[in-house]
């Protein structure tokens, strides 16, 4: 089986590297251009152009896939790439571009999406963000036959995954890209028997998981501690909780809620610091801060952090400061 894979994080390039390894034929790949990254912001080829130029797979970066928008040649270019590659199947994974209509209708088999979510819960760009921060108790990955909607495509096959106590979208990450990988190739291996079966998705249930945007990373002290923590779990590793002292930015890497906490002083006042965190007070309990970092240091346990920043009960949290959230 011939495989236009399309895919350009980490997440997609798990997935690609299995199917590699599988021993399936992938003559093309697609991937978003190479973006400005790290502190010289030099262009950067995502995770899954190095993984296919490693294995000399030719590799198209079109800024658009369609023919009628803003970069028209470059959807030309893609669709004459896409029908020289003559696959049975396209698998995506986490792409970043919308595909049209004649997208999902050239291969013989269509569009896979490999999905890390329990569909239609979580549909859309940050299900893993999405899921931590709203307390579920269980995600997992769906392989989705595409169609012209958001992650509203027929369901082939599904796996459950639960989500621990103390996962981040760093950790669970890394859980469903290896589910992911399995996945889809447990599923080509069955289509080229014949033997996939679609299932629709419940209309009971459906869920949006929305771009994580900076502004989120802000601690608000007067939510819950149990709310607080699980977001602090969620913004790692992007974009990072965020909270400050007198106008200096602090990033909270890991927190968790003091169960038995009665709480007592206002939002965002400091209540305890010693070596095992630094209690919060918040609208609803207390949020120990046990990971931190300061503007341009590194992440430190609380007993490193206090040794270079010191802190007293009584002082107060902020929001992080305005050129922190833009």
């Amino acid at each position: 089986m011939k495989i236009i894979f399309a895919g350009t994080p980490e997440f997609a390039r798990v997935a690609l590297e299995r199917l590699l390894a599988a021993g399936f034929q992938v003559p093309l790949v697609l991937t978003q251009p190479d973006r400005p990254a790290g502190r010289g912001m030099k262009l950067q080829a995502s995770p899954v152009k190095q993984l296919a130029l490693d294995r000399h797979i030719t590799v198209a970066q079109p800024r658009s896939l369609r023919l009628d928008g803003k970069y028209p040649d470059d959807a030309a270019a893609a669709r004459e790439a896409i029908e020289a590659a003559q696959a049975d199947v396209m698998v995506v994974a986490a792409y970043g571009l919308i595909l049209p209509q004649w997208v999902l209708d050239l291969p013989r088999l269509g569009c896979l999406n490999i999905h890390a979510s329990l569909l239609p819960r979580w549909r859309g760009a940050a299900p893993i963000h999405r899921a931590i921060e709203a307390g579920d108790a269980q995600t997992g990955v769906t392989i989705m036959q595409m169609d012209a909607g958001l992650d509203t495509g027929d369901m082939l096959l599904v796996e459950r995954l639960p989500i621990r106590p103390q996962d981040t979208t760093g950790s669970l990450h890394d859980r469903l890209a290896t589910l992911g990988g399995r996945l889809i190739v447990e599923a080509l291996e069955i289509a080229a028997c014949g033997g996939l079966t679609a299932q629709k998705q419940p209309a009971e249930g459906v869920a949006y998981a929305h771009k994580i945007e900076k502004a989120e990373a802000a601690l608000d002290w007067t939510a819950p501690a149990v709310t607080l923590a699980r977001r602090v779990r969620a913004f790692n590793p992007f974009p990072g909780a965020a909270t400050a002292l007198a106008g200096e930015a602090i990033k909270v890497w890991a927190a968790h809620a003091e169960a038995t906490a009665a709480g007592g002083g206002a939002p965002g006042e400091l209540l305890g610091v010693g070596p095992d965190g630094i209690r919060v007070a918040t609208a609803d309990g207390v949020l120990v801060l046990t990971e931190l970092q300061r503007a341009g240091g590194k992440r430190l346990a609380a007993a490193e952090f206090l040794r270079g920043f010191a802190l007293a009960p009584g002082q107060v949290l902020d929001a992080a400061p305005s050129k922190e959230r833009d």
